[in-house]
C-alpha cells in the first residue's frame, strides 16, 4: 500500500457568521420573506435554522403549513420564500462587513502554508457579494458554492466538495464554522471543527455538537492561533 504524500493542512471556512457578519441579515431577509407569503415565522426560529440546507430550513419552518397543501402549492410557497429572501438579502448587501481579524487570519494561515478553502453552499450571486466584502482572493486555494452540491449542511457534501477542490484528505483538514450545522457536517465528513460564537450559537451547544474548540470569533482565534487546534495540526 502506498502512503499518502504529506500535504499542507487544509483549513475549511464557512463564510456567513464566521468570516462575514451576515447571519442576522439572513434572519431579517427570511423574516420579511415569510411574512410576505402570509406565513410569518418567529425570528428566533429562523436564527436557529441559519446555516442549514435551504430545503431543510424551509421544511423545518414551514412544516405545519405545507402539510395541508398540495405538492405544487408547497413548492410554490417554498420558492416564494427563497426568492423573497434572496431579494431582501441582496438589497442589504451594503451592510455586510468582514469580522475583525477575518482577512488577517486567512492571510496568516496561507502564509504558514495552509490551503485555505471557503466551504460554503451560498448561491453564486450571494457568494460574489461575500467575496467582494472579504477581498482576500490572494489567500484562497479554492471556494465552493451551491453549484458544487445538491444538499448542504448538515449533510457532509460541501465538505467533500471543498476537499476535492484541493485534492485533500479529511485526515489533513480542519473546519472553522459558527453553527451546529457546520460542526455536524464536518463530523460526518471526518473533519474536526472549530466553533465560533460570532454566528449566535452558544459555546455549550457547539461543544455538544462535537466542536474540538470554541472561540469568540475569528479575531480571538487569530490571537490564540499558536495554541489552537490549527497550530497543532500544522
Amino acid at each position: 500500500m502506498t502512503d499518502r504524500a504529506p500535504a499542507p493542512v487544509t483549513v475549511l471556512f464557512d463564510i456567513d457568521g464566521t468570516l462575514v457578519d451576515s447571519n442576522y441579515l439572513h434572519v431579517d431577509a427570511f423574516d420579511r420573506a415569510f411574512a410576505a407569503t402570509g406565513h410569518p415565522v418567529d425570528a428566533w426560529r429562523i436564527h436557529r435554522s441559519i446555516g442549514m440546507d435551504s430545503a431543510a430550513l424551509l421544511d423545518a419552518l414551514l412544516g405545519p403549513v405545507v402539510e395541508g397543501l398540495s405538492d405544487d402549492k408547497a413548492e410554490e410557497l417554498g420558492e416564494a420564500v427563497k426568492d423573497g429572501h434572496s431579494r431582501n438579502y441582496l438589497a442589504m448587501a451594503d451592510r455586510l462587513r468582514p469580522f475583525a481579524g477575518a482577512v488577517d487570519l486567512l492571510r496568516a494561515l496561507a502564509k504558514r502554508g495552509h490551503a485555505v478553502v471557503l466551504a460554503t453552499s451560498s448561491p453564486e450571486d450571494e457568494l460574489e457579494v461575500l467575496l467582494k466584502v472579504l477581498d482576500v482572493d490572494d489567500a484562497l486555494a479554492a471556494t465552493t458554492s451551491s453549484a458544487d452540491v445538491e444538499t448542504a449542511k448538515p449533510e457532509p457534501d460541501i465538505m467533500h466538495a471543498a476537499l476535492g477542490k484541493v485534492g485533500a484528505h479529511p485526515d489533513d483538514a480542519i473546519m472553522v464554522g459558527d453553527s451546529v450545522w457546520d460542526v455536524r457536517a464536518s463530523e460526518r465528513a471526518g473533519v474536526p471543527c472549530i466553533g465560533l460564537l460570532s454566528g449566535g450559537s452558544g459555546r455549550d451547544e457547539l461543544l455538544e455538537a462535537g466542536a474540538v474548540a470554541v472561540y469568540d470569533d475569528v479575531a480571538d482565534l487569530l490571537e490564540n492561533l499558536d495554541s489552537s487546534p490549527l497550530a497543532s495540526t500544522a
